[in-house]
């Protein structure tokens, strides 16, 4: 059945290295509303078009304006992903489907500009702080890899600043973290921040404490390991088994992941606040509310305390970039 709505439909994706997700939006009281979303595993597709034709052939809508957020440099309309073997293009995308409007976004400015649309119950607070409204506020976003952003007000309004952050080199700050440093620069050459900081960073935190011999791995828990997610598989069972090395290795990884948001906030002066996203902060909530992850965020010497009043929120909403993503699609046809 052809979808059709008379303030018009926008399609909006959000592209990353596991997952691609598409749907269509109209345009709600307070922000865009979805019709239809639909996800896609995005190795299994040969390049974006792909996906978005089997999306269109299931929903066929008539549409002008898209806008996909994508998980990796976007300059010049042009994005080679990050984590996956696709090259998108706004001009290919818009004689391929004949759409009016085509924008990419990098994913983490999709999901800023998602950040001012969120409702009450889309986020949790960590640190309650003081919302400078006019200030700045900063994202930083753990998943497959991990992203960054800001939000600058400019006009009345937030203005997003995608950034490639993750991939800044890592800087140790204790001699544990030496310690892991000096492991990931024998498997890795350059240690950035993502390779702590994402899925893949909570496996290589493991796999440093495992094989330092602080803990011995089960055998119940390698066999886990080589059958799942390893980094699900370990976060679950620090968070419900209490197996001591997974304990470990999420403590340790929440305390560097505060760090990194504690040095995000002083770079981008982000008064009004920090906000966690991505898939990994909602499913360790509880090792994120236990006082490791905000004393990291404020252990930052004479600046302690303006970090103390700086407020920090996890996005619960999973589908922000998509709803970022669907905002700039509107935005693209006001102007």
């Amino acid at each position: 059945m052809m979808i059709q709505k008379k303030n018009g439909v926008v399609l909006a994706g959000d592209i990353g290295g596991t997952k691609t997700n598409v749907g269509f939006f109209v345009m709600g009281k307070k922000r865009p509303e979805p019709l239809v979303i639909e996800s896609f595993a995005s190795r299994e597709a040969p390049h974006l078009e792909n996906l978005v034709d089997r999306f269109l052939k299931s929903h066929p809508a008539a549409i002008s304006s898209a806008c996909f957020g994508i998980a990796g440099p976007v300059i010049n309309g042009r994005c080679k992903t990050t984590n996956l073997p696709w090259v998108v293009s706004e001009t290919l995308l818009r004689r391929r489907f004949h759409w009016r409007h085509v924008r990419l976004l990098n994913d983490l400015g999709a999901t800023a500009l998602a950040v001012p649309l969120l409702r009450r119950s889309e986020r949790v607070s960590l640190n309650k702080g003081i919302m400078h409204k006019r200030g700045s506020l900063a994202l930083l976003s753990p998943g497959t890899g991990l992203g960054q952003a800001m939000l600058a007000y400019q006009d009345e309004e937030y203005v997003p600043f995608s950034s490639e952050g993750g991939h800044v080199s890592f800087s140790p700050a204790t001699e544990e973290e030496v310690e892991l440093w000096r492991y990931l620069r024998k498997k890795f050459g350059h240690v950035s921040v993502e390779r702590m900081l994402s899925g893949p960073g909570l496996v290589n935190i493991y796999s440093w404490l495992r094989d330092s011999g602080r803990f011995k791995e089960p055998l119940w828990l390698k066999a886990l390991m080589k059958e799942g997610d390893p980094a699900k598989m370990i976060s679950e069972s620090a968070l419900r088994k209490n197996q001591a090395l997974c304990v470990e290795s999420l403590r340790f990884y929440v305390s560097m992941l505060g760090s990194a948001a504690g040095n995000l906030a002083l770079t981008g002066m982000a008064v009004a606040g920090v906000y966690l996203g991505g898939g990994i902060p909602p499913k360790i909530l509880p090792a994120l509310k236990q006082g490791v992850f905000l004393k990291s965020f404020m252990a930052k010497g004479r600046f302690s305390d303006f970090l103390a009043g700086i407020p920090v929120r996890v996005i619960l909403n999973d589908k922000a970039a998509l709803l970022g993503a669907a905002h700039a699609a509107f935005e693209a046809l006001e102007k």
